[in-house]
């Protein structure tokens, strides 16, 4: 009797953990789904117990002014408790829906009281490359309440977004850029994303399209980051110096304050590249491909979180192999150089 009763609880544990795991994988397939289909992002996924990730593309066009000032009010709650003697007047802090409307926020929240713990926000650059335009998603700026660190947040603030903008955007490879002097970031940007000029890899070397890129970025798009004019740009090593002159000068740390990467060499590298007293950055630029979206699902994203990685995978097949069969033999709507069927012959 007491094994029968044994094997009956388990087979509900069971039960009750494939419930659960369906669900979750329902939640995410209809986050992919969405992001795959919206025009501009806004999407809403539970990517921890007790958590809310939402992430707006272009705040300042697609909602409405009341919740745009809600949204900077959150982000600036974060950013209270992580600078309580200071404040930041540059990019999404100024409230500017100019400024908004090429900005892309992660916010993570309670999901019971909506409290905001945690944000990155994301900016696209628009930068000439070999003559013609591109964009540059610049992966912004990081907070994370105090109170909140160690839950394993760094996966979605750095690594979610750019993995929905790729998957949108058809699995085309995409420039990032980043700015910081946080070797932790350093480290974290080298090993994540493809091409990554500079970094303390072997294999990093500075091609003319990195070259273009900086020299864009530093010339039209300094605001972004904070960065005043009068900083200089070291362009053999992307290294910006005295950097915090244009409104993020509460960012500024000591190298002892810099949160630290667990291999040791990015610390080294930025202990020998970058000024800390003066107040220097590096400017990294990389890419996010196949390989980087693939070393990002495998290294960084937890293993509790394998249903939203089998959702993702389902739905990113979908896009790439599926879609443009159905879009193509769909003639009611336009796809790419495609132009709906209007019956006249024409």
């Amino acid at each position: 009797m007491a094994s029968f009763w044994s094997d009956n609880s388990a087979t509900r544990r069971v039960l009750v953990q494939v419930r659960s795991t369906a669900g979750r994988l329902r939640g995410y397939a209809a986050f992919w789904l969405k992001a795959l289909r919206q025009p501009t992002i806004d999407l809403t996924l539970r990517t921890h117990t007790g958590l809310i990730t939402r992430i707006v593309e272009a705040p300042g066009l697609s909602i409405s002014e009341a919740e745009l000032d809600e949204l900077v009010s959150q982000l600036r709650v974060v950013a209270a408790k992580t600078l309580p003697k200071e404040s930041l007047t540059y990019g999404i802090f100024s409230g500017e829906r100019e400024r908004l409307s090429r900005a892309i926020v992660t916010l993570i929240s309670e999901e019971a009281t909506g409290r905001p713990i945690a944000f990155n926000a994301l900016s696209v650059m628009k930068v000439e490359l070999d003559g013609e335009p591109v964009e540059v998603t610049h992966l912004g700026l990081v907070m994370v309440d105090p109170d909140e660190r160690g839950q394993g947040l760094p996966w979605v603030l750095y690594g979610l977004t750019a993995l929905v903008l790729f998957a949108r955007d058809g699995l085309r490879p995409k420039w990032i850029s980043n700015v910081t002097q946080v070797p932790s970031v350093v480290g974290m940007v080298s090993q994540t994303f493809s091409d990554v000029f500079p970094s303390p890899h072997p294999g990093s070397r500075q091609s003319f399209a990195h070259l273009q890129l900086a020299r864009g970025i530093m010339s039209r798009h300094r605001a972004v980051f904070g960065v005043g004019e009068e900083a200089g740009f070291d362009v053999a090593r992307f290294v910006i110096t005295n950097a915090y002159t244009g409104g993020s000068d509460a960012l500024k740390k000591t190298f002892e304050a810099a949160p630290k990467h667990r291999d040791e060499q990015y610390n080294a590298w930025c202990a020998r590249e970058l000024d800390y007293v003066r107040g220097d950055d590096v400017l990294q630029l990389g890419r996010i491909d196949l390989a980087g979206a693939r070393r990002y699902i495998q290294r960084d994203v937890p293993a509790g979180s394998l249903p939203a990685l089998l959702a993702a995978s389902a739905i990113l097949a979908l896009q790439r192999l599926i879609l443009p069969v159905v879009y193509w033999l769909d003639d009611t709507r336009p796809f790419g150089s495609l132009r709906p069927w209007r019956g006249n012959g024409r």
